[in-house]
């Protein structure tokens, strides 16, 4: 058997294998050096607990909390910032001058207002993700961004995960040259969302879920425009959730491919894989579930495997804020602002088409979404 054909590609099995140091390389949370403004929070469900955590962490400065139902945003207010204000109208949060950062955590049929008037009060924004239900209004609130001097991020918190921040930042770096093919394979256990609101979204696996994956496919493919997506989903014959558990999507660009593959109903055995193949090496993260990864990089020169910092929840809400802040610092676009997120939400919107009518779509034909994520055309 050749060298070729014995899978170390030309190289002795020596080389393909030795143990080399791994590139120390930026994946941590930004964090600004000196711009510290006065934060609110509007939206203090489930999910604000992770954004207060991780901003506490970070030492910034959260000086409003605000929800409709002001017992929660009161329990906010006792776990994280004692000294911050709760309002029940976030009306009234825009009206304080002091303010300069708002990070919206609505619902989405809910947020596109509140971002709105955020904006046009010369306010810096982070929003929830998904960041709109439609393109057109996405890009109205970006121009409206610019107009104004102020910066608008979407919470993408994925991209700041440990393993996935540091297989960005190496193919930033050149480490593995030019993408070929991405592979993300998950089997997780997502029963959880059974008999909960969840239950009410149809795609709730591409849509809710999948959302970061097709973030990371964008990110990764770094400007490469997708062609066109085939995208399908079933049910299990034993789940007692209403959507559609397990899915997968196949993402053509000129040059490459991404393929997603999820099942959700995974008790036993559970595994999260990414694979990143390129011209000149291969990125590679396995672990039994998104906070428990192993990264390896295989160049010529040999295997690394970083030992990383952190966990999914930790650095993916301090690296969401701390970005924009980082950029307002800077006077540069974040890396997550609105323009770059609606590249994403052409995916997943085409995927969710895709996986509705079987057909193979184009993104970008895929302008709205419900908030069930149905898809609905303009």
């Amino acid at each position: 058997m050749s060298k070729q054909s014995s899978g170390t590609y030309g190289l002795s099995s020596v080389e393909a294998t030795r143990e080399v140091a791994a590139p120390e390389l930026p994946y941590l949370p930004p964090r600004p050096r000196r711009f510290h403004p006065k934060i609110a929070l509007i939206g203090c469900g489930g999910i604000s607990e992770y954004h207060l955590r991780a901003y506490t962490t970070l030492g910034l400065n959260v000086v409003a909390l605000c929800d409709r139902h002001a017992d929660r945003a009161e329990k906010r207010r006792a776990e994280f910032y004692p000294h911050a204000r709760v309002f029940t109208d976030w009306h009234d949060v825009l009206a304080r001058d002091e303010i300069e950062v708002v990070d919206v955590a609505l619902h989405p049929n809910e947020r596109v207002a509140a971002i709105e008037a955020a904006l046009r009060a010369h306010k810096h924004v982070l929003s929830q993700k998904p960041f709109v239900l439609d393109l057109d209004v996405g890009d109205r609130l970006a121009t409206l961004a610019d107009a104004n001097g102020v910066k608008l991020a979407v919470n993408q918190n994925g991209r700041w995960a440990p393993h996935f921040s540091y297989i960005t930042a190496a193919i930033d770096a050149g480490a593995i040259g030019k993408i070929a093919s991405i592979d993300c394979t998950l089997q997780w256990d997502h029963t959880w969302t059974a008999g909960t609101v969840f239950d009410e979204v149809h795609h709730l696996v591409l849509f809710d879920f999948g959302i970061h994956w097709f973030d990371l496919a964008t990110r990764l493919m770094r400007g490469r425009p997708a062609r066109r997506i085939w995208a399908s989903e079933v049910r299990t014959p034993f789940q007692k959730m209403k959507p559609p558990i397990v899915a997968h999507a196949a993402i053509d660009f000129d040059d490459a491919q991404v393929r997603l593959n999820f099942n959700g109903h995974v008790h036993l055995g559970q595994e999260d894989r990414t694979v990143v193949c390129g011209s000149r090496g291969t990125l590679r993260s396995v672990g039994p579930s998104l906070s428990d990864q192993r990264v390896t990089l295989h160049t010529e020169g040999g295997v690394s495997a970083p030992k990383l910092e952190g966990t999914w929840f930790t650095n993916g809400f301090q690296g969401a804020m701390g970005e924009l802040l980082c950029a307002i610092e800077e006077n540069r676009e974040p890396t997550h602002g609105a323009r770059n997120n609606l590249e994403t939400l052409a995916v997943c919107f085409a995927a969710l088409e895709s996986a509705d009518s079987g057909a193979i779509q184009i993104p970008g034909t895929v302008r709205k979404v419900s908030g069930a994520g149905r898809f609905t055309r303009s």
